[in-house]
């Protein structure tokens, strides 16, 4: 076995040069030390400290599946991230994270996602009105309301006022930015401590604690029964019949708001981006929901049979996957093909690249739907769209059936104008498009 100071170094010198592009967007600079050094290299981000950054395939499927108990969530999770949001499935490990993952399973269960489906369909319906006919604009923030809609009804019903609904969704949106800034700019976190910015982003975020724990009290109280996750979480009693404490509920329901309308907005536009520049592919589409349609007024059974439409999707999140880097650290020293990891290695995944190799994929730059018509190519060890193992994604079949929904309801109402120019990305938290100006047409 080499020593682990034999993975290729990235020079913090080099990480401070290119600190400013890499706050903008790291993906440039990480695909260049990756075409230089191969599937492996470390880069240093401070004195004494490292990441090293990974785009093999069977490395990823072996910290995630294969060994996984030795290998836990990184601080920008468990730290960083939870700071903002608390601890909840996201950011929790070990014993905690299991008894969490066991008690609130049940409420994503294809029969009980199933209950929601009219009202989350009812939501796409209104939502897409939004859309603007025969002029351009940015999709994005049409796609943000929808997903971030999705989410706070499917917990709350009706109960959540607009007022508060925005108020969430900004305070979801400024403090993911915030973080961005911080693990982008480790070394000017004194700065931000001394003045006040992280402070400023926990106290929004507190706010919306507020709003939430007035919901839930309300709840409590009330006596109607709405069918929706917030009543199975409440519902929902541990393995000693004990139900979950409030302030652990709260951060449930923050957590299911950054990463369950994140992920999903940024799919969504993707998707149609990759629509508009591939015209063939949104006649296919339109020609299976004509199909799905005359077969069956069910919505599950649209989202079953629509199988062009869901490779679609899947492709999307392929070139562009919302959660494009999985972060690890192992609790244990460990060793992967020719290399020793000394116990507490920051591991950093890179999913964008993985799904771009040209050693796991044919033509990897190119959109080709098809590929996932093949039922082997979707449970690849190649494709992490949701993670993969125990952890993976618990909404990953919400988002899905949310997505299929999405797409039919749009493409059988509207056209997407054909365009040519290249589709721009911000990576944050999560993978996000920018500047994503489409026009749509009214389908006569």
């Amino acid at each position: 076995m080499s020593d682990t100071n034999q993975f290729p170094e990235v020079s913090l010198l080099r990480f401070i040069r290119h600190s400013l592009e890499i706050l903008k967007n790291p993906l440039p600079f990480h695909r260049a030390n990756f075409l230089k050094y191969g599937n492996f290299f470390r880069l240093n981000i401070g004195f004494g400290k490292s990441v090293i950054f990974i785009r093999d395939a069977d490395f990823l499927s072996y910290v995630l599946q294969k060994n996984q108990r030795n290998f836990s969530k990184s601080s920008i999770q468990t730290k960083d991230l939870a700071k903002y949001i608390g601890r909840g499935l996201l950011t929790s490990e070990g014993e905690e994270w299991q008894k969490q993952r066991r008690l609130i399973q049940p409420a994503f269960h294809k029969s009980q996602l199933s209950l929601l489906l009219q009202m989350v369909n009812a939501v796409i319906e209104r939502e897409l009105n939004k859309i603007k006919i025969n002029q351009e604009f940015d999709v994005f923030p049409v796609f943000n309301d929808l997903a971030f809609q999705t989410v706070v009804k499917s917990l709350f019903s009706s109960e959540i006022s607009d007022f508060e609904l925005r108020q969430l969704q900004n305070t979801t949106e400024i403090t993911q930015q915030m973080l961005v800034k911080e693990l982008r700019q480790p070394y000017l976190g004194w700065w931000f401590k001394l003045t006040g910015k992280i402070q400023y982003h926990i106290n929004l975020i507190d706010q919306s604690r507020d709003i939430l724990q007035k919901l839930v009290t309300q709840r409590k109280q009330s006596e109607i029964k709405h069918n929706d996750l917030l009543d199975i979480l409440l519902d929902a009693k541990y393995e000693d019949g004990s139900s979950m404490k409030d302030t652990q509920l709260l951060d449930e329901i923050l957590i299911l708001f950054a990463a369950g309308h994140e992920t999903t907005s940024n799919a969504l536009t993707f998707t149609c981006e990759l629509i508009a520049r591939n015209p063939v592919v949104q006649l296919k589409i339109l020609d299976e929901i004509k199909e799905v349609k005359k077969e069956s007024c069910d919505l599950m059974l649209w989202i079953k049979n629509a199988k062009y439409i869901k490779a679609v999707i899947e492709e999307s999140m392929r070139l562009y996957p919302p959660a494009y880097f999985i972060d690890r650290v192992n609790n244990e020293k460990d060793c992967f093909k020719d290399f020793d990891l000394p116990k507490k290695s920051n591991l950093l995944f890179s999913v964008y690249e993985i799904h771009r190799h040209p050693d796991f994929w044919e033509d990897p730059e190119l959109f080709k739907p098809e590929r996932f018509l093949d039922e082997n190519v979707k449970f690849s060890k190649n494709y992490f769209p949701f993670g993969a193992g125990q952890r993976m994604c618990i909404g990953n079949n919400f988002a899905m059936y949310e997505m299929i929904l999405t797409i039919i309801n749009m493409v059988e109402r509207y056209e997407i104008v054909e365009k040519k120019t290249p589709i721009k990305i911000k990576p944050l938290i999560t993978l996000k498009p920018l500047d994503a100006v489409l026009e749509f047409k009214t389908r006569q």
